[in-house]
């Protein structure tokens, strides 16, 4: 799932290409993917590409028209789109092709979606929809570069930190990969409550949360360019390296495993040397 560094290089890469071009027209060859109808979707034809943003795991591509002025498409890839900038326009029968955007000298920004659930979205809104906007509106504060000073005060309830980092209207940005990687850096347990972090614990999960979001952020800046990849070079340490060793104090690193992802963790940096229980099994066993 693109979270908050792949959706930032994303934007950075687009606020590069985009600001001043032109948009011809605009295509939806999936059906469900927009969700909105006013203004419509015909509002894009001939409008101009002003700016680039992201908001948590949100892009906003913003634009200026002649009919509605100025307008934003925001954009969740959810968990398998991604945006691409390309020099030619893709085929009508691409079965991952969502939006089409079409711009002069036959480039297209196309929003694709991997696999079978089909459940990335758009939304054409006006400024004061935006301001509105409930997907907006939810979101927690950023993760990078710049959280809340005082995690503790923000993260205190209590639920394991592997589920309130991710939770959007938390904190904004951080899903399954690099949730894994921030909280080994920050040697806490996945488990750990929110409730129960020290000043000295909540310090160092900012420290981790700032400090690893960049470091992802700087590989990507060296190695990803448009037309934007299909597959981010995700440089993981920890996540999905389960019998690997880790690489601050090479114990072996195990993980629990749930239905649809993996949670990754080393004992001895984490849990005091506690191997955690398979969720797999447990459901088994139940």
């Amino acid at each position: 799932m693109p979270e908050l560094p792949e959706m930032e290089i994303t934007a950075r890469r687009l606020a590069e290409a985009l600001p001043g071009e032109t948009i011809e027209s605009v295509l939806t060859p999936g059906l469900n993917v927009l969700k909105t109808f006013d203004p419509p979707l015909s509002a894009l034809d001939g409008a101009r590409f002003t700016g680039v943003r992201r908001r948590g795991k949100l892009l906003a591509l913003e634009v200026d028209t002649d009919s509605h002025g100025p307008l934003t498409l925001l954009v969740h890839l959810m968990s398998a789109g991604r945006l691409m900038l390309y020099d030619k326009r893709g085929s009508l029968r691409d079965k991952t092709s969502r939006v089409l955007v079409r711009l002069p000298g036959d480039r297209e920004l196309r929003l694709r979606e991997f696999g079978t659930k089909q459940a990335a979205w758009v939304k054409l809104l006006t400024l004061d929809g935006l301001e509105a906007e409930p997907a907006l509106k939810s979101l927690g504060p950023e993760a990078w570069p710049d959280p809340p000073a005082d995690l503790s005060e923000l993260l205190s309830v209590p639920r394991p930190l592997h589920s309130l980092l991710r939770d959007q209207q938390v904190i904004a940005g951080i899903g399954r990969t690099w949730v894994d990687e921030i909280l080994h850096q920050a040697k806490l347990s996945p488990f750990k409550r929110g409730d129960d972090l020290s000043a000295a614990e909540a310090k160092a999960l900012r420290k981790a949360m700032v400090g690893e979001l960049q470091r992802v952020l700087d590989v990507y800046e060296e190695k990803v360019a448009l037309p934007l990849p299909e597959k981010f070079p995700k440089p993981t340490r920890v996540h999905a390296h389960q019998g690997e060793p880790c690489p601050r104090c090479e114990t072996v690193l195990e993980a629990v495993f749930y239905e649809d992802y993996v949670m990754s963790y080393c004992p001895h940096c984490q849990t005091e040397g506690r191997i955690l229980k398979d969720r797999r099994l447990s459901r088994l066993l139940k």
